[in-house]
């Protein structure tokens, strides 16, 4: 009887160390010499409080989705896709390209939550080196996966001139 109560214990102690190293804290910040930055695993909320709403909703507000593009991207099934964003707090093309692609999935009423956002130092690195998983060496990186697997990414900026454009030649691959 001892041995199973020493048994079970030791497997309680196990499994809580285990979740315990399997969950990242979400929206945290570092500070830099030249300010806050974002640091690691985020979701959108910090995109709604200073500092980083100002350069957000500079571009999230006024720009213009491409009707075209989401229209044909609405007949796809787009929440069957993953979607992995690495961007810079600190990054110019990230104040660009990260609100105008989260205003492209919003349109397109892509679920949140299946979102995974990471935000990396000025070295391009995360506090678990997240990076590395996708080999990201420039930010922002917006990577399509489907069944587990990557179908495309759009680094920087959208080759095309848009997101949303660049988006739908990643999808269109897979057909």
């Amino acid at each position: 009887m001892k041995k199973i109560f020493i048994a079970t214990l030791a497997f309680l102690a196990l499994s809580t160390y285990s979740v315990h190293a399997q969950t990242q804290e979400i929206n945290q910040t570092t500070k830099t010499q030249k300010g806050i930055i974002l640091y690691g695993k985020q979701n959108l909320e910090p995109f709604d409080k200073k500092p980083f709403k100002a350069w957000f909703e500079e571009e999230y507000t006024p720009y213009v989705v491409d009707q075209p593009s989401v229209k044909k991207l609405e007949k796809e099934n787009l929440s069957a896709y993953e979607i992995v964003i690495y961007l810079g707090s600190w990054c110019p093309d990230s104040h660009r390209e990260f609100p105008r692609f989260i205003k492209i999935l919003r349109e397109l009423k892509y679920p949140e939550k299946q979102l995974q956002i990471y935000a990396l130092d000025r070295e391009k690195k995360g506090p678990h080196e997240e990076e590395k998983l996708y080999n990201v060496t420039h930010v922002p990186t917006f990577i399509v996966k489907k069944d587990g697997k990557e179908i495309g990414r759009i680094t920087e900026a959208p080759e095309s001139g848009f997101l949303e454009k660049d988006l739908l030649n990643i999808i269109s691959k897979t057909k």
